[in-house]
């Protein structure tokens, strides 16, 4: 059986006030003629579908079109869930009506929620998609009152997967969970205020193929089976090493799986230039990718009249400068990806900066139980 194993599309992106939906729209008609070429058994997104639980009308109508010919004109069936970013609600509205047309959402957790059961010359394979939930949520769904972490909650859910397999079949499991030993990207919105999100690779003991969303990175964790496909574009400039892709995964019959990873080719790329502004100018003329989104670190020593205009006169999409003689490097310094950084370190480096004095511990553990509860209402509203 053959799955095409993609996540992280963060559609509405905002990247320092530039929309990326032109460049997202770019790469998912790549991701749809993946698709046409592998003819793959069933589609897996892992997540992050959209970059906000609100999303823009834009992003909604992209994500129609893209399913649209992923289903409808292909017949290849998708199976979806929510990740962090996404309204699970919002996300999974119509789902009993359009899983009779090839589309199956997960979007609030359900405990009980009947698997994708798929056929190929060697007998079943279940798909098991389970969201993204805050622990709390999970708590309640399963009447568990001693979940109290992102691990537990997980475990929670694999664990019912796993008492309700059909004996014999093969099973593939979509979630979303940062799983420890993953190498995290400075655009990842943390799952956790004040405590861990990470969750042990153990919980997917058992699955012959585990498809995850949340780290921006293509990578394998505890294991060959459990596989990040990685975000559909940078979408920070720490991510400017990365090779975007998307995974195509060939099971046998014993449920083994070999991942190719399918390279996608952004619109712009997102570079990091480093010198003299003057010569980065000079150079650009010549550069045959001068339309790539930019940041610019410059070692000029003096004072710079109008450094971002002569800069985007060269190269006309630079998003940022840095100065790193200049700048501090504390958690909230300016050329951070501001998704990124946590409010709780904006707010402390603000109050250093004004008072002089840092946060106490426990107003720093009272600043944290504030965020937490405003980023569950957020993802609840």
């Amino acid at each position: 059986m053959r799955f095409l194993h993609s996540a992280d599309w963060h559609l509405g992106r905002v990247y320092h006030g530039v929309s990326l939906l032109e460049d997202q729209a770019h790469v998912l008609q790549q991701f749809v003629r993946i698709a046409a070429d592998t003819r793959p058994d069933a589609i897996l997104l892992a997540g992050d579908i959209y970059d906000r639980s609100v999303p823009p009308a834009e992003a909604v109508r992209l994500l129609d079109l893209v399913l649209s010919e992923l289903i409808l004109a292909l017949k290849i069936p998708v199976v979806m869930i929510a990740g962090n970013h996404d309204g699970p609600d919002r996300l999974a509205f119509g789902a009993g009506l359009l899983q009779r047309a090839g589309l199956t959402v997960r979007g609030p957790v359900e405990m009980d929620a009947a698997p994708l059961v798929l056929r190929d010359a060697h007998g079943e394979v279940e798909i098991h998609a389970l969201p993204y939930a805050e622990p709390a949520l999970v708590r309640s769904a399963s009447g568990d009152d001693t979940i109290s972490d992102h691990h537990a909650a997980l475990a929670a859910q694999t664990a019912a997967v796993r008492a309700a397999r059909a004996p014999g079949r093969r099973a593939v499991v979509v979630a979303h969970a940062f799983v420890q030993g993953g190498a995290e990207s400075e655009s990842e919105r943390p799952l956790s205020v004040g405590g861990s999100g990470a969750v042990g690779a153990e919980v997917f003991e058992g699955f012959d193929y585990v498809a995850l969303g949340h780290l921006h990175r293509p990578q394998a964790v505890g294991g060959a089976r459990i596989q990040y496909s990685g975000s559909l574009l940078k979408y920070s400039f720490a991510e400017a090493d990365h090779a975007k892709s998307v995974n195509l995964v060939e099971m046998d019959a014993a449920g083994n799986c070999t991942v190719e990873r399918i390279a996608l080719v952004p619109r712009r790329d997102l570079r990091i230039l480093e010198g003299e502004l003057a010569a980065l100018v000079a150079v650009a003329a010549s550069d045959p990718a001068r339309d790539d989104y930019v940041l610019a670190r410059l070692t000029d020593q003096g004072a710079l009249l109008d450094a971002m205009g002569k800069l985007r006169s060269a190269y006309p999409n630079a998003l940022a400068i840095e100065r790193p003689a200049l700048i501090g490097d504390g958690p909230g310094r300016a050329a951070a990806d501001h998704r990124r950084t946590r409010i709780q370190d904006l707010f402390a480096s603000f109050h250093q900066e004004t008072t002089g004095v840092a946060l106490e511990p426990a107003a720093q553990a009272a600043l944290d139980r504030v965020v937490d509860r405003l980023e569950q209402e957020a993802r609840a509203a």
